[in-house]
């Protein structure tokens, strides 16, 4: 599952952001457990690159909360 690209997520409705995160975020669990159990992954970087992802969702998502915010303050 190719990680999502900014453009990507900046285009995308808060709700489906959110979906997203979701998404990412049951992934990365049930990768972690695969690893605390003593089982061994495939491709461990992808952990790295999920803890990213969600990360960058969660920043854009911030960012257009604030700017919505800031537009409300000028009307």
């Amino acid at each position: 599952m190719p990680v999502v690209r900014l453009k990507d997520l900046r285009d995308m409705s808060s709700e489906e952001r959110a979906r997203k995160v979701t998404e990412l975020h049951t992934e990365l669990v049930r990768l972690r457990t695969m690893t605390k159990a003593g089982g061994s992954i495939e491709n461990t970087a992808r952990i790295r690159e999920l803890r990213k992802a969600i990360s960058r969702i969660l920043t854009i998502e911030h960012e257009a909360q604030s700017a919505e915010i800031e537009e409300a303050k000028k009307r």
